[in-house]
């Protein structure tokens, strides 16, 4: 690893990964992007000619067009007719002509202003490249820093104003590469409300394909990643780099091919409801992007992702510290509960052996519905029968920890603190408001609204022994208007941004015994950034065992599973109304962070028995899931009616295979295993069969299935020899 400045060549190498830059005569070249190049005096390059319509600089060379070469920053309004990185109105036009002033190596981090960014585990080094355009008399640095136990490139950039004028950005993206001519696709994360992290994949063909979200938050139908992959690459071979943004709010992630072929893909901040009046001597930072590759097919980009979150993004207490096993009462009780009935599920869960009780919504304020007293995050004794600190005791006295259901963000009308601060809600003058889930959005960009949350947030934490904090966030934004002018008014959605890390940030660190889970109904706010502060997502409102196995292949892709929450729920299921096997239902359930969403009181003294089964056995195989690598056997987008997905760690396996729907007159599935050792033999636990790793990986395992729907089967293997 390291950064090498040799002539007007800038080296970034990480783990299996090389960035080769070039200052050209000033302008910033991307020479290479891919595997490592050790060997320096680096001479590939574009091969230059005339292309038709292609602007010069230089009326004596028609060969050099900034149309043609490959950029690692765009040259904005001078021949490059491709989707811009950057956007600045001054002195009335948007043209920016930045060129290499200075080149720095520094032997740290550093952090992007305000939001999130990755730490490190060992030194790292930053290469710290500083840009200047002359006539608009404004600076851009741009930071790439390279990690020595992964093929990732962090990189952000900071627009400093040095003239005496005002200038407004619209568009600064935070990376921006340009690909030679190839033949890619393009992958993608998308979906909806209870069917998020759906995979796409299609071919990248001339034109724009683009993700974004505009909605304030980063969404259940887009995911602010994309990969681009060599069209032959599979799960085993082929290059392949994801484009990540740490970034929890509206997002753009673009690729473009251009008329001769090349490919540009980049990241960034939404031009939507964005703008951003940068005064003389101010500076901008844009949120940290990541770039991960794989040459060797899309499980090892899968792994080398997963490790470099678990590893650089998640707070390192608890990035390898095993995740509770956890009953919510939601679906159990909805609103409808009391002291009774929370004593009763808390009883029967102990029992159990689950490790975690979690109160959900409706235990503050006048909160009977969804119609009232968010922002009223006073205790409701009345409705619990108890003060919450003697909840917290009895449930900590049955040997569980105690977790807490909040959403801080927003503000019911019918509210106390509706009724005292009217105008902390996004709004705009004179349009009145629009509802979703009746309710309204608080203006975290407002300084005393994340000043009111930082007081009564810590206030809850501080004065009761929470272990487990459920944040969430129910609704996307609209209404945007609290400016005093159009261009404040256009920054607000980012200052939302920084107003939320600023009061997460806080109160994960004076907390930082907490566990803290993301929610957005569900996966609508699952992403790089809030995972920096929340090493824990719920991955959707769907729980039903069948419609997550596609959420949890697309949530595994990017992200480790230990940040997935994936919960067992009743049958039949509350949102889809299917009828599902219990074994089943634990079986899709333990691929992440297991749980339970049910009433536990109903429940036959068969299946809690079974239940408690599925706990003593998720105890088990639980480092094996959270810590260990992934790889994806089957595709339940592509290959319709099964899934399958081993997880390896150390000398042990586990392999969940699951069928939808019951076949006939078909021959039984094979499974080859990967990742194991082939003269070592391993033995099928309950049972005395044992195969060795070849004959696992390379002639398989068949799966003889029972007839019938929804059914399962877990394999767990250990290495009994080598």
């Amino acid at each position: 690893m390291g950064i090498i400045i040799e002539d007007r060549l800038y080296y970034v190498h990480a783990k299996g990964l090389s960035m080769i830059l070039e200052n050209r005569d000033g302008d910033l070249l991307l020479k290479h992007l891919g595997k490592s190049i050790k060997k320096y005096n680096f001479s590939n390059t574009i091969f230059e000619k005339d292309h038709a319509f292609s602007a010069t600089q230089n009326p004596d060379d028609r060969t050099y067009s900034y149309d043609t070469q490959r950029q690692a920053f765009g040259v904005h309004g001078f021949g490059d007719f491709r989707h811009p990185s950057i956007k600045i109105e001054h002195d009335n036009n948007e043209l920016t002509h930045f060129k290499i002033k200075e080149s720095q190596i520094l032997d740290y981090e550093v952090d992007a202003k305000g939001l999130p960014n990755p730490h490190s585990r060992e030194e790292t080094e930053t290469l710290l490249l500083i840009l200047e355009d002359e006539v608009s008399e404004l600076e851009l640095r741009i930071y790439y820093t390279a990690y020595e136990d992964s093929p990732t490139i962090s990189t952000f950039t900071s627009l400093v104003n040095k003239s005496n004028q005002e200038v407004v950005i619209h568009r600064d993206l935070s990376a921006m590469f340009d690909m030679p001519a190839s033949s890619y696709d393009i992958i993608s994360l998308q979906g909806a409300y209870a069917r998020e992290k759906t995979l796409r994949r299609r071919k990248v063909d001339q034109g724009m394909f683009s993700v974004f979200s505009n909605r304030g938050a980063s969404g259940h139908s887009q995911t602010p990643a994309i990969i681009l992959a060599e069209t032959l690459a599979n799960e085993d071979y082929g290059e392949a780099w994801a484009l990540q943004l740490m970034y929890s709010g509206n997002f753009q992630a673009n690729v473009e091919k251009s008329q001769l072929n090349e490919v540009r893909m980049s990241i960034g901040i939404a031009d939507d409801n964005f703008s951003w009046r940068l005064k003389p001597g101010e500076s901008f930072d844009t949120p940290v992007a990541l770039l991960t590759y794989s040459d060797k097919g899309l499980t090892k980009l899968s792994q080398e992702s997963q490790s470099f979150v678990q590893n650089h993004i998640m707070a390192k207490n608890f990035a390898y510290e095993k995740r509770p096993i956890l009953i919510n009462n939601w679906e159990a009780t909805y609103f409808d509960f009391d002291k009774e009935k929370l004593s009763s599920l808390t009883d029967e869960a102990s029992k159990l052996g689950i490790e975690l009780f979690v109160l959900d919504d409706g235990w503050f304020g006048n909160r009977f519905d969804d119609n009232r007293a968010l922002g009223d995050w006073q205790v409701n004794e009345e409705k619990i029968g108890c003060k919450l600190s003697e909840l917290i005791s009895d449930v900590h006295k049955k040997g569980m920890k105690f977790g807490l259901w909040v959403e801080p963000e927003m503000i019911s009308v019918d509210s106390d603190l509706y009724r005292k601060h009217p105008d902390w809600a996004i709004q705009a003058p004179k349009r009145g408001h629009s509802y979703s889930r009746n309710q309204l959005v608080l203006n975290l960009a407002n300084p005393e609204v994340v000043a009111y949350l930082k007081e009564i947030l810590d206030d809850l934490l501080s004065n009761h022994d929470i272990d487990y904090i459920k944040w969430d966030y129910n609704r996307n934004i609209t209404n945007i208007g609290n400016g005093k002018d159009y261009l404040e008014t256009m920054e607000q959605s980012h200052k939302y941004m920084l107003g939320f890390y600023d009061l997460v940030k806080y109160l994960t660190e004076k907390h930082s015994d907490v566990l803290f889970e993301s929610c957005s109904g569900g996966g609508g706010r699952n992403d790089l950034g809030v995972m920096r502060y929340f090493p824990q997502v719920w991955a959707s409102d769907n729980t039903d065992a069948i419609s997550r196995l596609p959420i949890q292949y697309g949530s595994t892709f990017l992200y480790p599973t230990i940040s997935m929450g994936a919960h067992v729920s009743a049958s039949p299921n509350h949102q889809m109304k299917r009828v599902t096997p219990l074994k089943t239902r634990g079986h899709v359930a333990m691929m992440g962070n297991f749980g339970y969403e049910l009433d536990l009181s109903k429940l036959s003294e068969e299946e809690k028995n079974e239940i408690k089964e599925q706990v003593n056995l998720y105890k088990e195989i639980r480092p094996i899931i959270q810590f260990g690598r992934q790889y994806r056997l089957i595709n339940p987008v592509e290959e319709t009616n099964e899934v399958a997905v081993e997880f390896v760690k150390d000398d042990r396996i586990l392999v969940t295979y699951v069928r939808k729907l019951s076949t006939i007159e078909e021959i039984e599935t094979t499974l080859k295993l990967k990742g194991l050792e082939e003269e070592s033999i391993y033995r099928l636990h309950g049972t005395n069969k044992v195969y060795s790793g070849a004959e696992l990986m390379y002639a398989g395992l068949t799966i003889v299935m029972n007839g019938g729907d929804f059914l399962s089967k877990q394999y767990y293997f250990t290495k009994i020899e080598a």
